[in-house]
């Protein structure tokens, strides 16, 4: 009888039921679900922005030197070359650039509406406005930033000042100025001081690097529309040349090429790295476009003068004098720039069409537009 016993509790402990068959107890607490949106994340600093782009500028050495050397050269062309290359230039960059924003003025409309105001029905005259703003910012004056790089040289540049004495007109007339317009101003002078205080901090990086940087950083201080790239590229696209830019009476370089060489330059995606290098590619890309263009330009006129060299007047000297300024010339065009009378315009466009210096490109019988032939088009005639 004492062999056969077993206490109790020794055989409810062996027969007992598993955890997991006590269905009637808790489970394990679980972790509520985080439905609160994230929190603030630390704002970067200043000096870490730029900091950034000193080292991106640091890896891309090489190829900034290389894009430093390239303008170095169209400077130099520039120097020796007519006064109208760097207008031709201006005008080509001009029209590219508003391919990228949206404004699309070819070379043709803005070539008449720069010679002679002219518009078309169809043309947008705010998009014109805004494309000669941009060839007279892009031939010449002051740039945007002056020696003490305060907001006032930008607004000029900008064309964002007020009109010199409207304040005055205002205050002897009694107009009230409204509160929207001082409110638009204040906030616009405040934003443009934001990135100046950015610019000045980076004095430092070479001139394209800091172009590249102040494009980027543009927007972020909402000084233009983020869609609307021009008054940045504009703007940096001079910034890009400190070094090169002088009062000689020979001045050589008044703005880095950017939109010749494609759209990929004014990207807004990546990390300052690979920002950079998108600019310097495309930047390279474009300095190579002008030089090319200079250089056929160069060859074009010496072979134009030695074919015109038998016509007596001044008309013919003046008229290719024109073709080397502008990409397209009318009749219309020769007339107001030469100020010859509109039929010797004519009788001298129609002898160099028949030479093959140049060629009419509009297909039209109104309104025609001529363009020169390059050196492969004249020996090829």
């Amino acid at each position: 009888m004492d062999d056969d016993w077993v206490p109790l509790d020794d055989g409810e402990a062996a027969e007992g039921p598993d955890d997991a068959d006590l269905w009637f107890m808790p489970g394990p607490p679980e972790e509520d679900p985080d439905l609160l949106p994230p929190g603030p994340q630390p704002e970067t600093t200043e000096p870490e922005v730029v900091e950034a782009w000193r080292a991106a500028e640091a890896g891309q050495a090489a190829q900034l030197a290389h894009v430093a050397a390239r303008l170095g050269i169209l400077d130099e062309r520039l120097r020796r070359g007519p006064v109208g290359w760097r207008h031709r230039l201006a005008l080509i960059e001009a029209s590219e650039l508003g391919w990228l924003t949206q404004d699309r003025i070819g070379l043709d409309r803005l070539s008449l509406y720069m010679a002679l105001r002219v518009s078309t029905a169809t043309d947008d005259a705010q998009a014109l406005y805004r494309m000669g703003w941009t060839v007279r910012r892009l031939t010449g004056g002051p740039g945007p930033l002056g020696a003490g790089l305060g907001v006032a040289d930008l607004e000029a540049f900008l064309d964002r000042r007020d009109r010199p004495g409207q304040g005055e007109s205002l205050k002897n007339t009694g107009a009230p100025i409204r509160m929207q317009e001082m409110e638009d101003r204040e906030a616009f002078e405040n934003r443009a001081a934001s990135w100046l205080a950015m610019m000045r901090q980076a004095t430092d990086l070479h001139p394209v690097t800091r172009a590249c940087m102040g494009f980027h950083l543009w927007h972020v201080a909402e000084l233009s529309s983020i869609d609307d790239p021009l008054e940045a590229a504009v703007t940096v696209a001079r910034l890009a040349v400190d070094d090169l830019a002088t009062t000689l009476d020979r001045p050589g370089v008044v703005f880095a090429p950017i939109a010749m060489g494609g759209g990929g330059g004014v990207r807004t995606i990546g990390e300052p790295a690979t920002r950079l290098a998108r600019w310097l590619n495309a930047t390279e890309s474009a300095v190579f476009a002008a030089l090319r263009r200079l250089e056929e330009i160069e060859v074009w006129a010496a072979t134009a003068e030695r074919a015109m060299a038998p016509l007596s007047g001044k008309t013919p000297p003046m008229l290719r004098t024109v073709f080397t300024s502008w990409p397209l010339v009318s009749a219309q065009m020769g007339e107001k720039l030469t100020g010859s009378h509109r039929a010797t315009v004519q009788r001298n466009l129609d002898w160099m069409e028949k030479r093959g210096l140049i060629r009419e490109v509009t297909g039209q019988g109104r309104y025609r537009m001529w363009k020169i032939v390059e050196k492969r088009g004249v020996e090829g005639r």
